[in-house]
């Protein structure tokens, strides 16, 4: 059953490379028309007039005063017509990072491609740990979805076609966000009747199963776990409260039938990672009769950076051209702009 955490796993994630939000206490909208570049803001429960293309930065919740965002990019022309969003979460070990997309990256090229479509492209921003530890980050990264389909018209978009890409912690956060649905306890706060899930998940070498042993050869990841989750990853003694806590983070908890299609992105040379939490998320989702591509990296370091032993392969471009097909291929139509219909999946 969706959201329900099996072998006695509860529900709550955390991401690896920081990039979820956690539930907020407000959430916020804005008033005008935004132009290109502009940062809004403005008061809980106001309603969002539409915006023009471009980039626009607007806060989207704001927990005791700490107004979080997302940047809004909208095509040219725009859509005339509702479109897919594609939402960007970015990671950083739950502690750092922000909403930039670089322009040459895996998702800057596939954002560049599902933007040349006619489709919107978001990138949100969310809390940070230590100050706000797990689950702060996925309550967050939840709320943004929510608020997305709350304006849903103003920003041009379909509620029913929203796709979700994140790497390394912002992995673990956009695959809780593709399958842990509302038994995963994060569809709470603002906008609380919509969903905060997603139609498809491309999850870039995110961590899986927190709770395994494979983390003990990860020092890196484990310098940050105890600032984000208060304890280390991997398996604690019987009975330790600990241990729950990252069970509910890990997005294997949730896995069940009728889950979203996944395209998972992973780097063999992986040493903060470990690779085998992706081959175990694909094969989880497998297992369970959904749809799941794994794409393993040869001679790639976590974030895909070159390892000792020859050229990635497949390198960034193909990595990019894929990705963008996969989230097209499940989101909808080639050009919405051309009037096509759109596909019929949807969560």
């Amino acid at each position: 059953m969706r959201g329900q955490p099996r072998r006695g796993r509860w529900s709550v994630v955390g991401a690896l490379t920081g990039v979820v939000v956690t539930v907020v206490a407000s959430c916020v909208v804005l008033l005008a028309p935004a132009s290109a570049g502009a940062n809004q803001t403005t008061t809980a429960g106001a309603s969002l007039a539409p915006l023009g293309p471009g980039k626009t930065t607007l806060t989207y919740c704001d927990d005791g005063g700490v107004a979080e965002t997302l940047d809004v990019d909208e095509p040219a022309p725009l859509p005339t017509a509702p479109v897919p969003v594609v939402v960007y979460v970015h990671g950083g070990g739950w502690v750092q990072g922000d909403s930039a997309i670089a322009p040459g990256s895996l998702v800057g090229l596939v954002a560049a491609a599902v933007e040349a479509k006619g489709w919107v492209v978001v990138s949100i921003d969310y809390r940070l740990a230590p100050r706000f530890p797990w689950p702060a980050q996925i309550d967050d990264a939840a709320c943004a979805i929510r608020y997305l389909r709350a304006n849903a018209a103003a920003l041009h978009i379909d509620p029913g076609a929203v796709g979700a890409i994140g790497d390394s912690a912002g992995g673990q956060i956009v695959s809780l966000l593709g399958l842990a649905g509302r038994r995963g306890g994060f569809d709470t706060g603002p906008d609380a009747g919509q969903s905060s899930g997603v139609q498809a998940v491309v999850d870039l070498y995110g961590p899986a199963d927190l709770t395994t042993t494979d983390w003990a050869r990860a020092p890196l990841i484990q310098a940050y776990a105890p600032r984000a989750f208060g304890t280390t990853l991997g398996p604690g003694p019987a009975g330790s409260p600990t241990t729950d806590v990252l069970v509910a983070a890990s997005p294997v908890t949730y896995v069940g039938a009728h889950e979203p299609p996944f395209l998972i992105v992973q780097g063999d040379d992986d040493t903060v990672v470990p690779p085998d939490q992706s081959v175990d998320l694909d094969a989880e989702l497998r297992a369970s009769g959904n749809s799941a591509t794994l794409v393993m990296v040869r001679h790639a370091e976590h974030g895909l950076l070159p390892a000792a032993g020859g050229p990635e392969t497949p390198g960034i471009s193909q990595l990019a051209g894929q990705t963008a097909a996969f989230l097209i291929g499940h989101l909808g139509p080639s050009d919405p702009r051309s009037g096509g219909g759109r596909r019929s999946w949807r969560r």
